[in-house]
This record gives structure tokens, C-alpha cells and sequence, in this order.
């Protein structure tokens, strides 16, 4: 969760398309090819000459910042080399290398994994370095390469007038993000990310290049747009359908926590069954410094401005309260999308995590920090019972040392998300009405015993609210504690995912716990 622009009203906006702050435990990545040696140091010196790219290995200067992800819980994995590929080329290079070897490899965009997934002990193929993106305007589409950041996307989509349905966090990569589905800040209206996905470009584990769409290896391009990543091939190249960029209207309402038990049943009545047009979240957490806990509903809407007034006049007729606070406005989409950020006193080049490639002069401003999480789609409205479990898990956080901030953000589905058939892409979620996620953050220099008892509040919560929800969860919020991910993640449409598993990766060259194919 990420302290939003505005700071007039203390908006929180939630990562709603994307991790924006990764969680769960360290990867046992492994591959079960049978090694044939391990490789020399002139082996990884061939491998970095064949590459038009850099290939960074520990004793290299680099090397501590480049095996760094977003969380960082992970810090301690230390991968033998990680590959900065600038084309397919490279990636089929990366993974002859690796199964000659017989090593792990992991894929790496932004490296947002929930489970720290976009690390591990072998080679790590970073597509960093394939970030153009191009809008062809007579077809209506953007081909986006498979190393860009979101807020990059954004900056360049909107200059041409046009944009995607996509998340808020802006160093999120392109990548994991469509290729788990892709839940974003305008998804009622234009679905997820994936459902806007019309080509894709990959390398399969035994080094061949692809092309996939509706006609061409399309069992694969059916299996990418929500099988997760990480697991049919290394992605270098999206194109997407894209939509107008035009004026957008954004709010933020803050109401005391005395309301708390009312707002939140509007808000569940409300916004999952609004017009398309608007997309609302709820965020509920904890008090920092013996504060009372905040809550907030926020939002996006496309279309006039007193159109949106009316349907939020009509969420305070729900509530029967005024809110303390609050902010609507109309404002140029890629401006809205920066407060969805918290980016609005930054520059793009500065919306980014500080050094960027290798080598490069670090201007990024965004910090990273620790945080574990979860989450569940509900498909039903929450009974008293299940609100009245939100706010008692929510003070008890108020309570924990560590620092930081925990709670829920609730994200508002139906809409285009419902219209699409639960398998007609491996984005099964189709009938939810809003996702929860749930998450608590501290300080670096927490102990463990106060990281421990938050964690464990949150697995708490967590299984508190399991009664009251669907039994689905978002796979791009990858939850290392769920014990039945693939019923969970991929639902009726797993056993589809596996035989294209089989047919493209039988050898389980990718694989790293809940992906696709792997037991457990």
C-alpha cells in the first residue's frame, strides 16, 4: 500500500494491479534437469560474451545492488549470476546456458514476487533491458517490451493519447503483472490487464523464440493471459489493445473510525455494482503512534464529473454519514495516474527505485520496504460477523511493535472483470465482487520477534476471514501460507494450465514454488 499524492487529504491508494509491495518466503527454486558439471568460471565468461547484454556475477561491483528485488525480506538470496538480456537472443543463450548445466534459472522483471519468486540461487534473466514501447495508433495497439516499469508505460501510452488497464504501483514490471491476470485502477470498465492482451512474445525453456495470439500457439497465449509468470517462458515482448487517455476524474473520502462498521457495508453494496465507469477501493488500517485507524475509500471514474458526484452522493446516503475529508477532481489521465502512484511530487525518472540498471546514474526516488501479505476474493456480500472480525483484527495491529502499518484494501471487481468467461483466458476470477488484500509492513530495523507477531497477526486475520469469502485468491498476490493455490489461483482451469505446462516446459525448467506444475 502507497501514501498517495494528495496531500491535502492524507490519500492512501492501494497497488491494485500489482505488488507494489512484495511478501512471502524465500524460493526453494530448483530445476530437476540432472546437472552434468557445474559450470567454470571461463563457462560464465563465455556465457557474458555471448550476450549483447551485461552478465553480472558476486565478485562483480554491481552485484549487490543488482541481486536486490523490491522487499527487503529477501536480500539474503544470492543468485551465482544475473543475465541483463537485451533481446530473445540473449534470453535462448540464458537458458541453453542453463540447462546445459543443469541450474535454476529465474525470470525477473520488477521484482514484485510476493514470495521473493523473481530471485534464486541459479541464473536470474533479468528483461530489464527490453523496455521500448511502441503505439501504433491505425491498429489501436501498444507493444510494450517485457523489462518496462508501469509508470513508464503510462509516461509514454498517454503522450500518445492512449493508455492500458492497468495497476497503480509504478515500479511494477509489465511483465508479472499481465502475465498473472493484472487487476487495475480502471479494470470494471476495460477488464484486466490480460484481457487487453492480443500478442505475446516469448522464449520457451528450450530456447526457441514465439510468437502467440488467438491463432498462433494460442493454447500457449491462452495460459499467459493469468497462468502466472515464471512458468511457460521467459515473456520479452507484449502488444495490447489500448484505450483513450482522456480526463479522468479521481476521489478520495476519509471517514472517522466511529463509522467504520457502516462505511464499510456501503461501500461493498456500492461499488461492486456501479457503472463500469467507476472503480472505487477501501482501504482499512491500523492507527500509527496510538492513532485511530484510518479509513478511506477512494477511487477513479471516466466520465463527467457530476456524474461521479451523484453516484458518491449516493454512497453517503448508504453511509448516513458525511466524511471528515475529502477530494474530487478531474484531472489528465497520466496526472491520475501519478497520484494512484504517490508520485505526484516526483518526475517519472525519479517514480522509479534509485540506480535502475546497473551502471546507470541512480535518480529513482521510491523506497523499498518490508512487508508480508495475503488475500482473498469475496464473491458475496460480508456478513456483520465477518465486518465486526475487519475491525477487531485491525486494532489488535494498532498494537504491535515493528512499525509500519497493517490492515485490508478492499479493490472493486465485477463490471468488464465478470463479462469475460472464467475460461475463456486462465484468469479464472470472474465473479467476484471485490478482492482483499491483506498486509502489514515494519521497519528495517524491526527484531524478529516483533516481524514474527506481525506476521502471525496477519496469517490470523487471514484465516479469520476464510469463512466469509470465495476460497479464490489473486495469484499475483502470491501467498506462500495457502495450502490449496491451485484450486485457489487457477480453479476449474489448472488442469488446461498443466497440459501446456507439459507441452511447452516437461522438463520443469521453470519452476519455483506455486507455478504451475510443481506438486504441493
Amino acid at each position: 500500500m502507497r501514501a498517495a499524492g494528495l496531500a491535502v487529504t492524507g490519500a492512501l491508494t492501494t497497488a491494485a494491479g500489482g505488488a507494489c509491495r512484495p511478501i512471502g518466503q524465500s524460493p526453494a527454486s530448483s530445476s530437476p534437469l540432472a546437472m552434468s558439471h557445474t559450470p567454470k568460471a571461463a563457462d560464465w565468461s563465455a556465457l557474458g560474451r555471448s550476450l549483447a547484454g551485461r552478465l553480472i556475477r558476486p565478485d562483480d561491483t554491481d552485484y549487490t545492488r543488482a541481486r536486490k528485488n523490491f522487499n527487503p525480506r529477501f536480500d539474503m538470496i544470492r543468485p551465482a549470476g544475473i543475465a541483463y538480456c537485451e533481446s530473445p537472443h540473449d534470453v535462448a543463450e540464458c537458458l541453453n546456458f542453463v540447462r546445459r548445466y543443469g541450474l535454476s534459472v529465474t525470470p525477473r522483471c520488477g521484482g514484485h514476487s510476493y514470495t521473493g519468486a523473481s530471485l534464486g540461487a541459479g541464473l536470474v534473466i533479468d528483461v530489464s533491458p527490453m523496455s521500448s514501447i511502441r503505439v501504433d495508433s491505425p491498429s489501436g495497439t501498444a507493444t510494450i517490451g517485457a523489462g518496462s516499469r508501469l509508470v513508464d508505460v503510462y509516461d509514454r501510452l498517454t503522450s500518445a493519447g492512449v493508455s492500458i488497464p492497468a495497476g497503480s504501483c509504478p515500479t511494477v514490471g509489465i511483465s508479472g503483472l499481465t502475465l498473472g491476470g493484472g487487476l487495475g485502477v480502471v479494470s470494471r470498465a476495460h477488464g484486466v490487464l490480460s484481457d487487453n492482451l492480443r500478442a505475446i512474445e516469448l522464449v520457451t525453456a528450450d530456447g526457441r523464440k514465439l510468437s502467440c495470439d488467438a491463432r498462433n500457439n494460442s493454447d500457449l497465449f491462452w495460459a499467459c493471459r493469468g497462468g502466472g509468470g515464471a512458468t511457460f517462458g521467459v515473456a520479452t515482448s507484449f502488444t495490447f489493445a489500448t484505450h483513450p487517455a482522456s480526463r479522468i476524474v479521481v476521489f478520495f473520502l476519509n471517514w472517522p473510525w466511529s463509522t467504520a462498521r457502516s462505511v464499510i457495508d456501503a461501500w461493498q453494496h456500492w461499488a461492486p455494482f456501479a457503472p463500469d465507469a467507476l472503480w472505487s477501493n477501501l482501504h482499512i488500517l491500523d492507527g500509527q503512534a496510538q492513532a485511530a485507524p484510518t479509513l478511506q475509500i477512494g477511487g477513479t471514474y471516466l466520465g463527467a464529473q457530476e456524474d461521479a458526484v451523484r453516484l458518491i452522493e449516493g454512497l453517503k446516503a448508504r453511509i448516513g454519514a458525511e466524511p471528515s475529508s475529502q477530494v474530487i477532481e478531474t484531472t489528465a489521465y497520466e496526472h491520475a495516474m501519478m497520484i494512484e502512484a504517490g508520485c505526484t511530487t516526483r518526475s517519472t525518472a525519479q517514480c522509479h527505485l534509485p540506480g535502475g540498471l546497473p551502471g546507470r546514474t541512480p535518480v529513482g526516488q521510491e523506497s523499498r520496504e518490508p512487508e508480508y501479505a495475503a488475500s482473498h476474493i469475496f464473491t458475496r456480500p460480508m456478513t456483520g460477523a465477518a465486518i465486526d472480525t475487519i475491525l477487531a483484527a485491525v486494532r489488535r495491529r494498532g498494537g504491535l511493535a515493528g512499525g509500519g502499518q497493517g490492515g485490508i484494501a478492499f479493490d472493486a471487481l465485477g463490471g468488464a472483470v465478470n463479462r469475460v468467461a472464467p475460461d475463456a483466458t486462465a484468469f479464472v476470477h470472474r465473479d467476484g465482487l471485490f478482492n482483499g488484500q491483506f498486509t502489514t509492513t515494519w521497519t528495517t530495523a524491526a527484531p524478529a520477534d516483533a516481524i514474527r507477531a506481525q506476521q502471525s497477526w496477519l496469517r490470523s486475520f487471514h484465516t479469520a476471514m476464510k469463512p466469509y469469502a470465495s476460497g479464490q485468491a489473486y495469484q499475483n498476490y502470491i501467498d506462500a501460507g495457502l495450502s490449496n493455490w491451485k484450486q485457489a489461483y487457477f480453479g476449474a482451469n489448472y488442469p488446461k494450465l498443466l497440459k501446456v505446462k507439459n507441452r511447452y516446459d516437461p522438463d520443469r525448467v521453470f519452476h519455483s514454488p506455486q507455478t504451475v506444475g510443481v506438486s504441493g
